[in-house]
C-alpha cells in the first residue's frame, strides 16, 4: 500500500515545477498584452507593459486606449490577467493550503472526540 506522501507526489509537482509553470503563464499573459498594446494602441513597449501590469493586478491604469479595438482588447486582457494571475496563485500555493487544512481538519476531529467522550462519561455519571 502506498504512502499518503507518495500519492501526493504522484498527484502534486514538485513546488519549483508549479513555481516555473505560474511565472510562465503570467509571463506569457503579460508579454501578449504588452505586444497587443504595443501594435494597436502605439505604446512604447515599457508603457504597454505597464499598462497591462496594471490590468493584471487589478489597479487600473491611468489612460484609457484611444481606439475601439485597444478598448476591446484592454477588456479581454483584463479578465485573462487577473484570472491568470488569481490562477498561478492557487496553483503554486494551493497544495499548501490543503496541507493546512487538513492538519487543521485533523485537530478538529480529535477535539471533537474528547468532548464526545467527556459527553458520554457526563452522562453515564447523571445516570
Amino acid at each position: 500500500m502506498a504512502s499518503i506522501e507518495a500519492v501526493y507526489r504522484e498527484r502534486h509537482h514538485p513546488f519549483h515545477r508549479r513555481a516555473l509553470y505560474s511565472f510562465l503563464l503570467v509571463a506569457g499573459v503579460l508579454a501578449i498584452g504588452t505586444i497587443g498594446f504595443h501594435y494597436i494602441e502605439g505604446y512604447s513597449y515599457v508603457n504597454a507593459f505597464y499598462f497591462v501590469s496594471m490590468l493584471a493586478t487589478a489597479e487600473g491604469p491611468a489612460v484609457t486606449p484611444a481606439t475601439a479595438l485597444g478598448k476591446i482588447f484592454a477588456s479581454f486582457i483584463a479578465f485573462v490577467s487577473v484570472g491568470s494571475v488569481i490562477f498561478a496563485l492557487a496553483y503554486l500555493f494551493g497544495p499548501f493550503f490543503g496541507k493546512f487544512l487538513r492538519l487543521e481538519e485533523r485537530k478538529a476531529r480529535k477535539e471533537e472526540r474528547i468532548i464526545s467522550e467527556d459527553i458520554r462519561k457526563h452522562e453515564k455519571r447523571s445516570r
